[in-house]
């Protein structure tokens, strides 16, 4: 037993591990220990191998060399039922819930499965699914429909669906990634409840400061190999970072030098859809980073979606460079200069079963096309254009962005709205899932787009992001905007009160 009270011989244990995805060798001979009440995180940028040896301990990869034992037995996972056979429930980045079903029926569709469907009691299943998210402390309405949650609450349910047949090791990619610090908050103490009571969780994230906050033991990957373990309290965050890219980063954020009264780009007055948001003004200048902060719930995306047209405003103004703008589409937004990154890339980004070529050009392929036809030359010479500039780990144009890591994924997003030279830029969460130095490059990115005459919206959830990346800051609350703070007097706390309405 060790000082926690946890076994120490391994329930997970993999050796010789190896995985090729046509050209791309995704893991190589790489090995690992977990034991039971612990957290193990796994780290590394993005591409290194992460979630595809996830996917393997779960049953949702095969792997072309190597051995896993559960418990001392050496075992073949041949499918995600022969793991969950096991106990092992997997909750990736990219959801899996049917969107047609209810919060309750697809927290629990697995346990009921075998049943005849008259004898399924609709308002078992809802008492059941209701006392589960009561425990686990979320808030959500079991009859929704889930195509009817954001992204945060749907996944809320994922992880109440991972969670909802006791497992003895949870696998979770990413869990935290679109969850507001409160809704984080909640899933550490459920992880810590898991973990008290025997269960081995193994962790992936990109938020380094809740990889030392949460685990036990971290494991570093880097290109698809094993670097080495170690324990949070033994090391700094700065320490992990060179592990996982092999040199000490310090600078993360660029050193700008914004304008100081910039003329205004967008300017937006007494904006407001019916029950969603109201009576929201702003401005953004030529040039200037605009920060836009909000618990989830808050409205802030549902104002972004209003400015790109992809769900218009009933009520307000809005004007680009001084003329009316209400664009009733994205497609008229795109076309008057306004681009726009969403937080969610599996519904509302990526073009699934597409190679990345296309799914970059989408934003501009009428200026790609010629008498009907895409440019392909042209098309590929920008898409390899936006990779070299993003680090997209792949191959080529013609990879598949479903064989992409959820980091990767992020960038070709964040490469089409790039590629469309906006001058109105949107972005709803662009780090989302990407790793640390990736996030540098974005950052400079941005603030190179802002230094050439572009205005950016930034929406993050990231507290030291927005006070990083920003000019000035607008706080939502309940559908409005409640503060108006400048980056270099804001705090986190000052953020957090004007968001949860406590006084700073």
């Amino acid at each position: 037993m060790d000082e926690r009270g946890a076994t120490t011989a391994p329930i997970v244990r993999v050796t010789g591990i190896s995985k090729r995805f046509g050209e791309t060798q995704a893991l190589r001979d790489v090995g690992l220990e977990a034991i039971a009440g612990e957290v193990h995180a796994i780290v590394g940028e993005n591409g290194a191998g992460k979630s595809t040896l996830l996917r393997i301990l779960s049953g949702a990869e095969q792997p072309d060399d190597g051995h896993i034992w559960v418990a001392g037995q050496r075992v073949t996972l041949g499918s995600p039922i022969a793991a969950r056979r096991l106990g092992i429930r997997a909750v990736y980045q990219e959801l899996s819930l049917v969107p047609h079903l209810s919060v309750a029926e697809n927290i629990l569709m697995e346990r009921f499965a075998g049943r005849r469907v008259f004898l399924i009691d609709p308002k078992e299943i809802r008492a059941q699914a209701a006392a589960l998210l009561d425990e686990l402390g979320f808030s959500l309405d079991v009859a929704t429909r889930v195509d009817r949650l954001d992204v945060s609450q749907r996944q809320m349910v994922e992880i109440a669906k991972g969670i909802a047949e006791r497992p003895r090791i949870l696998v979770l990619d990413e869990p935290s990634a679109v969850l507001s610090r409160e809704e984080s908050e909640r899933l550490f103490t459920l992880i810590r409840r898991s973990t008290a009571e025997g269960v081995l969780v193994l962790y992936v994230s990109h938020r380094l400061d809740e990889v030392c906050e949460i685990a036990d033991r971290v494991t570093v990957l880097k290109d698809g190999a094993y670097v080495t373990t170690v324990r949070p309290g033994d090391i700094d965050q700065h320490y992990l970072v060179s592990l996982m890219v092999g040199r000490r980063i310090e600078d993360v954020y660029p050193t700008r030098e914004p304008s100081a009264s910039p003329s205004p780009r967008l300017t937006v007055q007494r904006l407001g859809r019916d029950d969603v948001f109201s009576d929201v003004s702003f401005d953004v200048g030529v040039g200037e980073i605009v920060g836009l902060f909000g618990l989830v719930g808050s409205g802030r995306t549902d104002v972004a979606r209003a400015i790109f047209g992809a769900e218009p405003a009933t009520r307000g103004h809005m004007s680009l460079d001084g003329r009316h703008y209400a664009p009733r589409s994205p497609e008229q937004a795109l076309r008057t200069g306004v681009a726009y990154l969403t937080e969610d890339r599996g519904r509302d980004g990526l073009i699934p079963h597409q190679s990345i070529g296309p799914n970059i050009s989408l934003a501009v392929i009428r200026g790609q096309a010629r008498l009907g036809f895409v440019d392909r030359r042209r098309e590929a010479a920008d898409a390899v254009d936006q990779m070299r500039l993003l680090r997209v780990r792949a191959d080529d144009p013609e990879t598949l962005v479903d064989h992409l890591s959820g980091g990767n994924q992020q960038k070709v997003l964040l490469a089409r709205s790039l590629l469309t030279e906006a001058k109105l830029l949107i972005l709803d969460e662009p780090t989302r899932g990407v790793d640390v130095t990736t996030k540098i490059e974005i950052y400079r990115t941005i603030a190179q787009l802002a230094a050439t005459g572009s205005a950016i919206l930034l929406i993050t959830s990231e507290l030291v992001e927005i006070l990083g990346m920003s000019d000035r800051i607008l706080v939502m609350r309940r559908g409005t905007i409640v503060a108006e703070q400048s980056a270099s007097d804001a705090t986190e706390h000052s953020l957090v009160a004007a968001a949860t309405g406590v006084a700073a």
